[in-house]
């Protein structure tokens, strides 16, 4: 018989343990352990990756999933299974997992006997009488000391030690510190003690929360109101580590277009077309870069979903040819409600066919939202998504070149979101909207990513969406939703990116200056300073909350001025972001590192939420009060360089860094080398044919590398790309860089100017590939040694 428990006075509070395990069986990479009634499965993914999936009544339900690819291989590895007096042990070359014969409790440890994560009271359920079902809940006991991170979108500490979240896709207008639920639905977190790194994943789209001590000081939780109690094991020890093994179980993002990772400009609206062309021209006039403009829901014939005004848009094929000459992408907004319009084509061929979303007696499910009475596709069929897909060759031929997928959570007017009696097909498993709810805007964001590849092979697509599921980075980019023009929201939209790239969405950024409200000339430039350093960085505002407009010129000279000198930094910057971008896509690491990830040795760090690494080389903390003059940041360990003017600083301890309105804290880390291009207004506008490294010298001996391809189509699949790994180090004859090149993309440049930092000796020649050079005046400027070399180069010796 299965152990209950309930709490005196609640009838409906029974809660239902596993009892002893009476026989096992294994079949290849699965362990299964039986008890009277429960099934613990048990999968062995990789040496380092495990999977728990539970049946408390001795029936596995369906095994899938939308975040964890289909694919998906274990690796071939060696492991083995013990039977011990009380316990079972099943070992890998890196951990060991006990399972205790009495109750199903699992505990798992490293190779040294360190208990990295252990069952407190462990899996356990009780009926949902109400809804149908059963709660499912797992208790982990907290270790000293320890902290967590993750959950996605969360706006509040990075440490979530403490705190309790939940996951229920949530349109939440204007959202402050703490609020929760929001958009994203990611039920994946890390847990870091005595310096080793874990995560947990929890596969399970109905609503999930997580307690991180919040209850109990002493326990972790995480339970959903339906389906399966179905989590992954990923073991470091490095956080870094588990981030790339989670990318690695959720799956991988393809490279976007390079355009992508340039600046974005919006608003909520552009319109009519005349005031697009304006805006794009005032850009190009003023010399300040961008690379998209967006068109929000005005473009639109009474806002329905791929459809141009005819008033406003009357040509919009013509309006994004003109733009593109002048160096501009065109992404368009489209939402999932459907106005019910007996005349509208897309309406008239969803109800032919049956793909709206009906309620529980049959009925199409309507609701309020920017077109009036609409209805909803049901992305949750796939021959519904095939169709959805196909609506975007019209919007393809037209010269749009990314989607912005809004309103998806879903969001309904009034009611909030759709009625949990609402069916859905769950690809051939019908259910109601408790479990799909978490999907919803996740599968619209597929839909449309597939679409968009299809048509306009061969340029990659570029979409971006507010709500979505774990493993949405396959296809998708997400920005944080409806923030507001605060001081705070700037804290926010820092920790928001930072937690989304280490719960697997690196591609992620905020509404520069604010969605909602008016931010002054301070904050917008703070903002804009640190989304320099945020992978999408967009400005967007609201016309409903302003008339103001959030131009980077808006703001007078001043501001402008110091707006194209970041809007320069980033653009030079764009080969360093896109080889981060590309270590995201084949390693799985985020390129935003909080510092706990960089220097989980150090615990000064877990609590530290303004400070973070952009890739492997950059360390920025944001500015995030009026009027600061300096700021204190705290730097790991290592040496560093201040960016603005080369002061070397000695890492684990925190320093204090003035703060001019023109600059941003900003480190480089010692011994790396950053590949820069020339000035630009937009990618593409001309041949790059001179790359400048910026070399930091170190005495030690540091590795950096830059990765090149078209950026913009599918040859690097095909091998059609370069990586080009430096090895910095020193010796007795001086500072060495030396050159790695495998590849064959042909790239425009034909020479490298090579600029060296801090070097702490009087050079006077520089060597390349064995060739003697003596250093002129011409090669000095302050604080640093200059050469021009060819392409080709292998060493460069400085002495």
């Amino acid at each position: 018989m299965q152990t209950m428990i309930q709490e005196p006075g609640n009838k409906y509070s029974i809660k239902y343990f596993p009892d002893a395990v009476h026989k096992w069986k294994r079949e290849g990479n699965f362990f299964y352990f039986y008890t009277s009634e429960t099934i613990l499965e048990v999968r062995i993914i990789s040496d380092r990756i495990i999977r728990f999936r539970y049946a408390p009544d001795g029936n596995f339900k369906r095994d899938f999933s939308y975040a964890v690819p289909a694919n998906l291989k274990e690796s071939i590895i060696s492991f083995e299974i013990h039977e011990l007096e009380d316990s079972f042990e099943i070992s890998t070359s890196k951990i060991n997992i006990y399972i205790e014969k009495e109750n199903l409790k699992i505990t798992v440890s490293d190779k040294a006997g360190h208990v990295i994560n252990e069952d407190e009271i462990g899996f356990h359920w009780q009926y949902y009488l109400l809804k149908g079902g059963k709660i499912i809940y797992c208790s982990k006991k907290i270790q000293d000391g320890e902290c967590f991170f993750g959950m996605g979108d969360k706006p509040t500490e990075l440490n979530l030690r403490g705190k309790r979240t939940e996951n229920y896709g949530t349109d939440s207008y204007g959202f402050k510190k703490g609020t929760d639920p929001l958009y994203k639905n990611i039920p994946f977190y890390y847990g870091l003690h005595h310096h080793i790194g874990y995560g947990i994943f929890f596969d399970n789209t109905f609503r999930t929360l997580f307690d991180f001590g919040q209850e109990r000081p002493e326990a972790t939780s995480f339970w959903a109101r339906g389906g399966q109690m179905n989590y992954y094991f990923i073991y470091g020890p490095g956080l870094l580590e588990v981030a790339a093994q989670y990318t690695r179980l959720t799956g991988a993002p393809e490279l976007p277009p390079l355009w992508a990772l340039g600046y974005q400009q919006s608003r909520w609206s552009y319109f009519p077309d005349a005031k697009v062309k304006e805006v794009a021209a005032e850009f190009r006039k003023r010399h300040i870069p961008c690379d998209v403009i967006h068109l929000d829901i005005d473009y639109m014939e009474g806002f329905r979903c791929f459809t141009f005004s005819k008033e406003n848009f009357p040509d919009p094929k013509s309006l994004t040819e003109e733009l593109e000459e002048m160096g501009f992408k065109t992404v368009a907004i489209i939402d999932p409600g459907i106005k019910v319009d007996p005349d509208y084509d897309i309406y008239q061929q969803g109800v032919q066919k049956g793909y709206f979303c009906k309620r529980a007696d049959g009925a199409l499910m309507e609701g309020d939202v920017w077109p009036g009475k609409c209805v909803f596709p049901d992305f949750t069929n796939p021959e519904v998504r095939a169709w959805w897909s196909g609506l975007f060759k019209k919007m393809v031929d037209l010269g749009i070149r990314g989607i912005w997928n809004d309103m998806n959570e879903p969001a309904v007017f009034e009611i909030g979101t759709f009625p949990e009696d609402v069916r859905h097909d769950y690809d051939g498993d019908n259910c109601s909207h408790r479990k799909a709810h978490n999907v919803y805007g996740h599968l619209m964001s597929k839909a449309t990513a597939e679409g968009l590849k299809k048509h306009l092979m061969p340029y990659r697509p570029f979409v971006i969406t507010r709500s979505c599921y774990a493993g949405a980075q396959r296809w998708t980019s997400v920005w944080t939703g409806d923030n507001l023009s605060t001081w705070e929201h700037l804290w926010i939209a820092s920790v928001m990116c930072q937690r989304l790239s280490i719960s697997g969405i690196s591609f992620a950024g905020s509404d520069i200056g604010g969605f909602i409200g008016e931010p002054d000339g301070e904050l917008y430039i703070r903002w804009l300073q640190l989304a320099t350093f945020h992978p999408f960085m967009r400005t967007h505002s609201a016309s409903n909350e302003t008339k103001f407009d959030q131009d980077p010129w808006s703001f007078g000279p001043r501001i402008e001025y110091i707006a194209k000198k970041f809007l320069g930094l980033r653009y030079r910057l764009l080969p360093y972001i896109y080889t981060t971008f590309w270590q995201y896509a084949t390693e799985g690491t985020p390129m935003l590192r909080p510092l706990s990830f960089v220097a989980q040795d150090d615990s000064a760090t877990y609590n530290r939420n303004s400070e973070f690494m952009f890739g492997d080389q950059f360390l920025i903390s944001h500015v995030g009060e009026p009027g600061l003059n300096e700021k204190n940041v705290y730097l790991p360990k290592g040496e560093w360089y201040y960016y603005w003017n080369d002061k070397k600083f000695k890492g684990g301890s925190e320093i204090t860094i003035p703060t001019p309105l023109d600059e941003i804290p900003l480190f480089v880390k010692a011994g790396a080398v950053i590949p820069k291009y020339p000035h630009l207004e937009y990618v593409g506008e001309k041949r790059i044919l001179e790359m400048t490294l910026h070399v930091y010298y170190s005495s030690e001996i540091c590795h950096s590398v830059l990765y090149e391809d078209a950026g913009d189509n599918y040859g690097y699949l095909d091998g059609n790309f370069n990586t080009i790994r430096f090895k910095l180090m020193t010796d007795d004859r001086g500072l060495k860089l030396k050159k790695k090149y495998i590849g064959r993309f042909d790239s425009d440049y034909l020479r490298y100017r090579v600029i060296f930092h801090g070097i702490p000796f009087a050079a006077t020649e520089y060597v390349v590939d064995g060739r003697v050079h003596r250093l002129g005046a011409r090669n000095f400027a302050v604080g640093t040694v200059k050469v021009v070399v060819d392409r080709a180069f292998e060493e460069i010796v400085i002495r």
